[in-house]
C-alpha cells in the first residue's frame, strides 16, 4: 500500500476518485433554486423550497446526498413566465381582436411539480393553452369596451382565477396575468370599426349637449322667478323707493339712450313739466 501511494500516477488517480466522490456527495444550491433530491427516479425530499413568509434563499447553501445513488434537481424559485401566441377573440359585440397575453408563475411546491412536469419549461407548456382558453372565454362574454375600462381588472382577476385552478396541479401558482395588446384586425373590421366608435361618440356628444342645453333653461328660468320674487318682495317692503328706482331706470333709458342691449346714444322728447311720466323730478310736491 504504502508502495502505492508513493506512485504519482496512483496517487493522481486516488485524488481524481475522491474528487469524484465528493462531487457526487455535495452540491451547493444557489439562492434561486430548489433543489430536489431522487433516488431511483423518486423524489425524496426539497432543499431550499419556496416559502411564502421566508426570506429569499435562506436555506441555500450547501446539499448532501448518497453518492451514485441520489440525483439533484433544480428548479427555479423565481418568478417565470409564460407568453401567450396571439388569440383571435371575438367580443359580444361582434368585434373580433388580435389578443396578445402574458403569465408569471412560481413554482411553490417543487415535488409536486417535478412528479406531475419535470421541467419548468413543461409547466409553461401546459399553461399556455390554458391561458389562451381563458382569455377567449372571459372576452367573448364581454363587449369591446370592457378592455378600455375599470371592468379589465375584473377580467384579469377570473382569468388568474381560471389558470391557477391548473397550475396547482403542477405546484405552481399564478401570480399575475396580464394583456399586452388587444388590436383589431386591419382592414374592413377596423374601418367599420372606427365608424361605430365615431357615430357612437357623436350621439354621446349630442346628447350632452342637449342635455347642457335643459339644464341651462331650467337654471334661467329658476333665475328668473327668483329675481321677480325679490323684485315683488322689495316692491312690497317700500313701494315708493321701488317707484323711484324704476322711474329713475325709465328716465336713464328715455332721456340718456342706454338700451337694456347695445351702445349708449342720445334721445330727444317733448313733454309738459306737469306730465306725470316727470312726477319724480317735481320732488314731494
Amino acid at each position: 500500500m504504502i508502495r502505492y501511494l508513493k506512485n504519482p500516477i496512483a496517487l493522481g488517480i486516488i485524488a481524481i476518485l475522491l474528487l469524484i466522490l465528493i462531487a457526487s456527495t455535495v452540491s451547493i444550491v444557489p439562492e434561486t433554486k430548489q433543489a430536489v433530491i431522487v433516488r431511483f427516479g423518486q423524489p425524496q425530499r426539497v432543499i431550499n423550497s419556496y416559502q411564502r413568509d421566508e426570506p429569499f434563499g435562506r436555506s441555500a447553501g450547501l446539499a448532501f446526498r448518497i453518492p451514485f445513488v441520489e440525483q439533484i434537481q433544480y428548479i427555479d424559485k423565481r418568478i417565470l413566465s409564460v407568453d401567450m401566441d396571439n388569440q383571435p377573440v371575438l367580443s359580444t359585440d361582434q368585434l373580433r381582436f388580435e389578443v396578445d397575453a402574458f403569465a408569471r408563475f412560481r413554482i411553490i411546491n417543487p415535488l409536486q411539480m417535478y412528479i406531475s412536469a419535470r421541467t419548468e419549461e413543461n409547466v409553461a407548456n401546459q399553461l399556455k393553452p390554458i391561458l389562451g382558453s381563458a382569455l377567449r372565454n372571459e372576452l367573448g362574454r364581454r363587449p369591446s369596451s370592457a378592455l378600455l375600462s375599470a371592468e379589465r381588472g375584473q377580467m384579469m382577476n377570473n382569468i388568474k382565477a381560471a389558470l391557477n385552478r391548473v397550475a396547482a396541479q403542477y405546484g405552481a401558482e399564478i401570480v399575475d396575468v396580464r394583456i399586452k395588446r388587444a388590436d383589431l384586425p386591419t382592414g374592413s373590421p377596423l374601418d367599420s370599426a372606427y365608424l361605430r366608435m365615431r357615430t357612437a361618440r357623436e350621439q354621446e356628444a349630442r346628447s350632452i349637449e342637449a342635455e347642457g342645453s335643459r339644464q341651462a333653461q331650467i337654471i334661467r328660468a329658476e333665475a328668473d322667478a327668483q329675481a321677480t320674487s325679490i323684485y315683488a318682495a322689495a316692491a312690497n317692503r317700500d313701494p315708493e323707493f321701488y317707484d323711484f328706482y324704476r322711474a329713475m331706470q325709465s328716465y336713464l333709458t328715455s332721456f340718456v339712450g342706454v338700451p337694456a342691449n347695445g351702445p349708449r346714444g342720445r334721445t330727444g322728447i317733448v313733454l309738459s313739466p306737469n306730465n306725470e311720466y316727470l312726477r319724480q323730478f317735481r320732488g314731494n310736491r
